[in-house]
């Protein structure tokens, strides 16, 4: 049996009372449960505060570029399909920069896990708007109020169908957990979409603002569409938790293991030769 002691404890760079505390406790707690040892674990991440979280479990990792976590997440389940791979980053990472890779990896369908820690601004860069920033929201760098719509995650996922569609709180830790173990167990593509307070840089947003608005799903059928949905338009006043939609498409087909896949020397060569 997997210890939650085997992942590792390290200093961080988070402020304290970031989210971000609890969403890589939840991770760990989760993995544990699921008996899934680190070195059966990928971890990719882009940049940001929340693409610091592989720098700080004991697996094997990769931090890449700003918005460009899931092409490596992919490129890694492609690599050995054998791995539990999952992807970790900001909203304005996920769904900013990496907007286009998000909606690629709806449509693939391949068997990873996008962990997205959602506090509605950018942290690292010290506090503007972000993609999931409320209209009129004012920030450091809007003084006069964000000016663009916000972007809605889930609803985006649902209308794409894909494979699994969740949201979380990071103040919701037990919820948290049992919601990552669904998304890691789901053979396809999974998001959860996790609202998580900036501390720092989000004055709006804050804990008790989640926490006042937030409640979990009950009576909910995440098999239907319509229902998903309407649940997904459902942000402001009240915000839902839970899994809003999952369905049972066929995951990418991957062929040959390419981690232990040989290769000859000599033919690399030619290939090389061939642009001279």
């Amino acid at each position: 049996m997997v210890s939650i002691e085997e992942y590792g404890e390290f200093e961080t760079s988070w402020c304290p009372g970031c989210g971000n505390f609890s969403i890589v406790k939840s991770l760990k707690t989760a993995l544990t449960e699921l008996d899934i040892p680190p070195h059966e674990l990928m971890v990719s991440s882009g940049i940001g505060q929340a693409a610091k979280m592989p720098h700080y479990m004991n697996c094997h990792m990769f931090n890449g570029l700003h918005g460009r976590s899931l092409p490596m997440a992919q490129g890694m389940k492609i690599a050995n399909p054998e791995m539990t791979v999952v992807c970790v980053s900001g909203d304005g990472c996920s769904y900013g920069e990496g907007g286009n890779h998000f909606l690629a990896a709806i449509r693939r369908n391949l068997d990873i896990t996008l962990l997205v820690h959602n506090n509605q601004i950018y942290g690292l860069t010290k506090g503007q708007a972000s993609p999931t920033t409320a209209r009129g929201q004012v920030t450091k760098a809007q003084p006069d109020g964000s000016r663009s719509e916000a972007f809605n995650p889930v609803a985006t996922a649902v209308s794409m169908k894909a494979g699994f569609v969740a949201r979380a709180f990071s103040g919701e830790p037990e919820h948290l957990v049992s919601v990552i173990k669904e998304a890691v167990n789901h053979k396809g593509f999974s998001m959860v979409d996790i609202l998580q307070p900036c501390v720092s840089f989000n004055k709006v947003n804050t804990f008790s603002w989640y926490q006042e608005r937030t409640y979990f799903l009950k009576d909910h059928d995440p098999q239907n569409w319509l229902a998903a949905m309407a649940k997904s338009e459902e942000f402001g006043e009240s915000i839902p938790l839970g899994v809003l939609y999952e369905n049972d498409r066929f995951p990418f087909v991957l062929g040959e293991k390419l981690a232990v896949h040989e290769y000859d020397n000599n033919d690399l060569k030619a290939v090389l030769q061939s642009y001279l």
